[in-house]
């Protein structure tokens, strides 16, 4: 008889690598293991090897072959499919990564590259200090989008290191796990609702120290000194594809950062990827409300959102505005408590939830659903671009629009009813020219039925505009959002209304401004620059007397009654066609949009959803609706991966709620978020 240890040892050695800064000790090392060694006791045999005294503590093995962390240090090495040949590395969870804000700011601050996305999102919102990081995610620059950036970019080199605020010595940044009471501090207000400066309790989000509070206000406070050049040498979409590839980066929120070829220094977008806004409050919202407005001022700059030249020049004047008043030390140190209420009465206009998941009153709501009854014309497109406009007596009740020949024939059969659950509404309005349009596309069986209503003046657009709205979502007049609806629209149009101001302008040589940083590229070649002081001055006139917060809660408002906002664009190909098409996600709804016109083909509503998966073996989504609609599509942009998640994300955010306070059900997230590959 022989030995078991005689015939044959069951040990085997394994190299390891370990990721130290000592000069005076190798990177490799030798341990003779067996596999029934658990991930705990390898570490605590490797650390013996290196014989050098540290914490140890933020250290995992990372499995370079597999791309995968080994934090199960209870699990053996048999359990893990470790071998001989596996290439551990032992290295810090923790690592540096440099982060651009919406704000084209970069921070520089530790981050888990463990974690998964959501978890170390949610870390680096603490950091920053904003709330609901849900709506957030990472997504790492397409190649697609540097291409310009690189031929531009020749000779030039790389940012300064003083252009980047490091933020290493946070509690979340040195590798300590986050205080979950961190948001008990935000009972104290944070934010001085006039001024929109931060006040002094911002810092306590920081570590204490003077450098700190600079930080928090630079992360608090838009300063735009964009100029043409920069904005020549950032990526501009020009097409439906280009929007596309904007984005095609989002990093998989299941996963981690290491998982997904993320390295130590570099540098990933934070961006506001859900367009769902909940829960905004100046009084703790800071950094959260300028980021937003830093994303949606881009986001107009580059023309990733289209907008008319009417628009363009209101979001030019709220933007000179607000960088007047932040430049301007008066504003610092005012507060008035009347103002406080009159922004969070305004908030209510700016939270966007899922159908179902917005706020209601079973007082406020009337039992008896009002009707809408007026004169509007109807115009057809008719053959060689010529229109037919013709006045009828409409009829608005539920959720459908009814039209008769005039007022006394509406007892009978209408000419036609045209019910607009799950229909597109699109504002056509130039205030200075007295046009209120409303444009409907209506889902039919072959595509989408174009109408267009037009109206006489602000206070029956805006009536029924709101009415459209809420209609399109499934809800009636007799919610109690549709007054709040009505009013957002007529403030809107009175920001647009600066002609009839009687308060002149100034002159536009005495005013120290340069217009080219308030609007996009293309009308600063159309206009002349005292021009395009001349109509910013012009449209100021109307949100002068706003004060700082007000002016960015509006400029997110203009931006969300935009009719494409919210929208995130990908190339698909649909089971059955043969063509490529572009698919909108929106936070309440999926549009199929023609490539080569942008116009909507189809819409398809979250609210009559049933069903989502993917086949991962052929990377194809497939959606199942109510009424036996089914529809299958390839991503072509993208990973299939991405739009599962983002239908997945705001299925989710629609379940939020204010009284779950600050606590996420991160598992629910990933349920629904993660599919099954």
């Amino acid at each position: 008889m022989v030995s078991s240890t005689e015939y044959g040892s069951h040990t085997w050695d394994l190299v390891l690598s370990v990721d130290h800064q000592y000069e005076d000790v190798g990177k490799e090392f030798k341990v003779t293991v067996t596999g029934d060694l658990h991930v705990g006791g390898l570490m605590l045999k490797l650390v013996e090897k290196i014989e050098k005294a540290q914490d140890w503590s933020d250290y995992a093995f990372w499995w370079e072959q597999k791309k995968c962390w080994l934090l199960k240090t209870h699990w053996t090495l048999d359990k893990c499919g470790v071998q001989a040949d596996a290439k551990l590395i032992f290295t810090t969870q923790h690592k540096m990564l440099r982060l651009r804000l919406p704000n084209m700011k970069t921070v520089r601050l530790k981050v888990s590259f463990s974690s998964t996305v959501f978890r170390a999102v949610s870390d680096i919102c603490k950091m920053l200090n904003i709330r609901r990081s849900e709506e957030l995610s990472l997504l790492k620059q397409s190649e697609g989008t540097l291409k310009k950036k690189k031929k531009k970019d020749k000779n030039s080199k790389e940012p300064a290191t003083e252009d980047i605020l490091n933020l290493c010595n946070s509690p979340v940044s040195s590798g300590l796990p986050a205080n979950s009471g961190l948001y008990s501090k935000t009972m104290t207000p944070i934010y001085d609702p006039v001024s929109g400066s931060p006040a002094s309790s911002t810092i306590t989000w920081f570590s204490d120290g003077s450098s700190n509070e600079q930080n928090c206000s630079i992360l608090a406070l838009s300063h735009p000194t964009c100029s043409p050049e920069m904005l020549a040498e950032m990526y501009q979409p020009r097409t439906l594809a280009d929007k596309a590839k904007l984005n095609a980066g989002w990093l998989d929120s299941s996963r981690s950062l290491m998982e997904q070829g993320v390295m130590e220094e570099d540098q990933l977008l934070l961006r506001f990827k859900y367009y769902t806004f909940f829960d905004l409050n100046p009084k703790y919202d800071a950094v959260r409300i300028n980021q937003i407005y830093e994303q949606a001022r881009w986001a107009i700059l580059l023309e990733e959102i289209d907008c008319t030249e009417e628009e363009m020049l209101i979001f030019a004047a709220l933007q000179y505005h607000v960088s007047k008043l932040s430049l301007s030390s008066e504003t610092q140190d005012s507060t008035c408590e009347s103002e406080v209420d009159e922004v969070e009465a305004a908030l209510s206009n700016l939270e966007v939830t899922l159908e179902g998941g917005s706020k209601s009153n079973i007082l406020e709501d009337i039992t008896d659903i009002p009707k809408l009854a007026d004169n509007l014309k109807l115009v057809r497109p008719k053959k060689l671009a010529l229109k037919a406009i013709k006045t009828y007596w409409f009829v608005f009740r539920d959720t459908s629009i009814s039209y008769f020949k005039n007022k006394e024939s509406a007892l009978g059969e209408p000419i036609e009813k045209l019910n607009l659950k799950g229909c597109e509404v699109v504002p056509d309005v130039n205030v200075a020219a007295k046009k209120f349009g409303i444009k409907l596309l209506i889902p039919v069986a072959d595509g989408m039925n174009e109408v267009y209503l037009r109206c006489d003046n602000e206070d029956q657009y805006a009536r029924w505009m709101a009415a459209c709205v809420l209609a399109s979502k499934g809800r009636t007049m007799a919610d109690s959002s549709y007054q709040d609806e009505v009013q957002k629209i007529l403030s809107f149009l009175q920001m647009k209304n600066w002609t009839m101001c009687s308060q002149a302008a100034s002159e536009p040589e005495n005013v120290d401004m340069k217009p080219e940083c308030f609007v996009s590229p293309r009308y600063t070649k159309k206009f002349k620059s005292k021009q395009l002081i001349a109509r910013i001055l012009e449209a100021h006139q109307n949100v002068s007397q706003m004060s700082l917060v007000e002016a960015k809660l509006r400029f997110i408002q203009a931006w969300q009654s935009l009719p494409e906002f919210g929208l995130s664009y990908y190339v698909v190909r649909f089971k059955g066609s043969r063509k490529d098409d572009v698919l909108g996600v929106s936070y309440n709804r999926l549009i199929r949009i023609d490539m080569a016109t942008g116009d909507p083909i189809t819409t398809w509503r979250f609210s009559n959803m049933k069903q989502w998966n993917v086949n991962w073996e052929i990377r194809q989504v497939a959606i199942e609706f109510d009424q036996n609609v089914s529809i299958a599509f390839t991503c072509l942009s993208a990973d299939c991966k991405i739009i599962h998640e983002y239908i997945g994300g705001y299925i989710f955010l629609s379940t939020r709620s204010k009284d779950h306070n600050e606590t996420l059900d991160e598992e629910l997230f990933h349920k629904l978020t993660g599919g099954q590959e």
